[in-house]
């Protein structure tokens, strides 16, 4: 649907691209490969209008197994939820991207700690487009305070981040 000459006036205007794995842009693909992302994008997991990474592993049970298998090159079968060893994989492949940023749901980095991230997925979801009434409902359960007092996982994320080289 993008027309031919978008990439390169992008390109040439210095546009950053917005690379999210799970809507690649070539057709060939069901996920996008966050090695081969180009240096002006931005990666990220997801977007305002998509479920946050574990509202969307429990959405299709054959989709998140395709994943589970072909892009985390997981034997076997996927867990039912997106445990927080999952999640922390999928930000580790957008954190190791070439992408020149990295911006992420604040959801999806709090999917990586089973105390901190809500309880039920589906209600980390900001915007759900198709339903008129339903759009930016999301507020984060934890206040900025409680978040900068969460040492450890602070630490845990600033440690990956810098190894990252970001």
């Amino acid at each position: 649907m993008i027309p031919h000459c978008v990439p390169q006036v992008m390109n040439d205007l210095q546009i950053l691209s917005l690379e999210v794995q799970r809507m690649p842009k070539d057709p060939n693909s069901e996920f996008g490969n966050t090695w081969g992302y180009p240096y002006r994008s931005v990666s990220t997991t997801s977007t305002h209008d998509m479920s946050p990474l574990r509202a969307w592993w429990e959405e299709d049970r054959v989709t998140t197994q395709r994943f589970y298998n072909a892009v985390l090159h997981e034997p076997g079968e996927a867990p039912l939820y997106c445990e927080p060893w999952v999640a922390g994989r999928i930000v580790d492949l957008h954190l190791a991207s070439p992408s020149m940023l990295v911006i992420l749901p604040m959801q999806d980095w709090l999917a990586e700690d089973g105390e901190l991230r809500r309880e039920v997925p589906q209600e980390e979801r900001i915007n759900v487009p198709s339903i008129p009434r339903y759009y930016w409902r999301y507020r984060m359960h934890l206040t900025l305070e409680q978040l900068l007092g969460e040492q450890d996982f602070n630490t845990r994320m600033r440690t990956r981040i810098e190894a990252s080289g970001r």
